[in-house]
């Protein structure tokens, strides 16, 4: 085995108050942690409980190592800084062992040849933005968790605004009301032209658009081939 080489205190003893006013002192323990690599075992000392983001800083912080490349792992299980949108606390004990693994750089050669199968998994995995209200990490633990919806269905329900939300449900509701009446349709068809007219979008002063029907004196982009231009070449004797 090893010898553990190094002892480090990473943070001072904190004080809490308790109901009568005074003070009494967190339980601070001696844990073990061990790098994946050729890096020795290091003792460390931490109050107990913490938060699995906190402890994540700290090993970092100590190792110097990149903390969103970090995999913390106790008795066979990897820790989650959170747990169903709250954040997730530990409860350690005297002597145990944490194994730290971290993420390799991908080579060079291999990004650009283009085969960062990786990095491609890791972009369609879909992740809440740290400054997410508790609400939507909530429903998105509910969503990920427990009805075990894949990321990519996640990414479509997360990236719509709550105004969005609420004129598709609007749709849904009145989508029954226009087949009662039998203009389902035309429901149908001004739907279309509402998705189309929303999405037009505006242009700044300047801006020439593709289609010259749209410009002043139907003004055409530089280099577009027409009909015209092109009898205009022949007789010329241009091509």
């Amino acid at each position: 085995m090893d010898e553990i080489v190094e002892e480090q205190e990473l943070m001072p003893i904190s004080r809490k108050n308790i109901g009568n006013g005074e003070e009494e002192f967190q339980k601070k323990v001696e844990i073990v942690v061990r790098t994946i690599g050729p890096a020795p075992p290091s003792r460390l000392h931490v109050p107990s409980p913490i938060r699995v983001h906190d402890l994540r800083k700290l090993i970092a912080e100590n190792g110097h190592l990149p903390i969103e490349k970090l995999r913390i792992i106790l008795g066979g299980n990897v820790l989650h800084d959170s747990k169903s949108g709250h954040d997730a606390y530990l409860q350690l004990s005297d002597g145990d062992s944490l194994i730290v693994a971290v993420k390799p750089k991908a080579p060079v050669k291999h990004i650009k040849d283009g085969f960062d199968d990786d990095d491609d998994d890791e972009d369609l995995k879909f992740q809440l933005p740290q400054s997410s209200s508790q609400w939507k990490r909530t429903l998105y633990s509910f969503l990920h968790d427990k009805l075990k919806l894949p990321d990519i269905l996640l990414m479509a329900i997360f990236s719509l605004s709550v105004k969005m939300w609420i004129i598709i449900i609007m749709w849904f509701i009145l989508a029954p009301i226009a087949h009662r009446w039998d203009v389902g349709p035309l429901y149908i068809l001004g739907t279309g032209f509402g998705i189309i007219l929303l999405n037009l979008g505006k242009r700044q002063p300047g801006d020439v658009s593709a289609y010259s029907i749209f410009n002043e004196d139907f003004r055409e982009l530089p280099g577009t081939l027409n009909a015209e231009r092109l009898d205009g070449d022949i007789r010329t004797g241009q091509l």
